[in-house]
């Protein structure tokens, strides 16, 4: 029982090491622009990692230290959080499975559609109330005025690989027609009758277009990218996690067969 005992202890703390990477993409999601303006993925994923951690620490202390109460917790506790972080591996990974960009006419960036994405990302963006600070949140950074020092010429501007945000926030979307003067001021056609946002442009640099559902759509193609980028990084920890908690019932099960075998032999059964 001793060795088996053992074995739950020292995978456990191959446990306590998994729970890094997922602490780790959360904060990381915390950090970014985008994900920071939308508060969605990163607490769920940063409190699963903490959890993952503290029960991951309660196996270590059970099977080092022999103690079965703490075992039993271990091993429904990491059940349910191996659940949850399942559960929020598929959830990101049906909710950005839609979202690709389209190329605009002669431009070398992509524009995003709000209608193209998952409905319950749009709920995220859509409502006044929930984008009025989400806008203060993406006009308080410094992603548009950025553009104004990187693209002098319109050719520069039109051959620029822009970023989502750029591209749907910073400008007016391409149809309309608007005549370049710098990345963020342009002279508006006689005809805006192209689209909404045609209309919701404003070259008042605290304005732009972050009225515009295209501003919206960018948003969540960033957040799309990001999202699958840390579902990667989820998931492959989710499979090693699993591992450890199949070789841990293994190991709990043998230490019970073993405790049983003693017990037999010394007449207790």
């Amino acid at each position: 029982m001793a060795l088996s005992n053992n074995v739950i202890g020292a995978i456990n703390v191959v446990a306590m090491l998994l729970s890094i990477p997922i602490i780790g993409t959360g904060i990381w999601l915390a950090n970014e622009t985008e994900s920071s303006c939308v508060k969605v993925l990163q607490w769920p994923v940063i409190i699963i990692g903490l959890l993952i951690l503290i029960i991951a620490i309660l196996g270590i202390i059970g099977g080092f230290w022999r103690i079965g109460p703490l075992l039993i917790i271990y091993l429904v506790g990491m059940l349910v959080m191996l659940i949850l972080l399942t559960a929020v591996v598929v959830c990101v990974f049906m909710v950005t499975a839609r979202g690709a960009g389209h190329l605009a006419p002669s431009r070398a960036y992509l524009e995003y559609k709000l209608e193209d994405f998952s409905g319950w990302l749009r709920l995220k963006v859509q409502g006044p109330f929930k984008w009025a600070g989400i806008k203060r949140c993406l006009s308080d950074t410094s992603i548009c005025a950025d553009l104004n020092q990187t693209s002098t010429s319109a050719l520069n501007f039109f051959n620029a690989p822009l970023s989502p945000i750029e591209s749907g926030c910073c400008k007016p979307p391409t149809e309309c027609g608007y005549t370049f003067v710098n990345p963020t001021y342009w002279i508006s056609p006689i005809d805006t009758a192209a689209d909404m946002d045609c209309l919701a442009w404003n070259n008042d640099q605290n304005l732009l277009c972050y009225s515009c559902d295209a501003c919206k759509a960018g948003l969540l193609a960033s957040l799309r990218k990001e999202w699958r980028q840390a579902n990667i990084i989820l998931t492959v920890t989710l499979v090693a996690l699993v591992c450890v908690y199949l070789i841990g019932c293994c190991a709990f099960r043998n230490a019970k067969t073993e405790d049983l075998f003693r017990k037999y032999k010394q007449g207790y059964t």
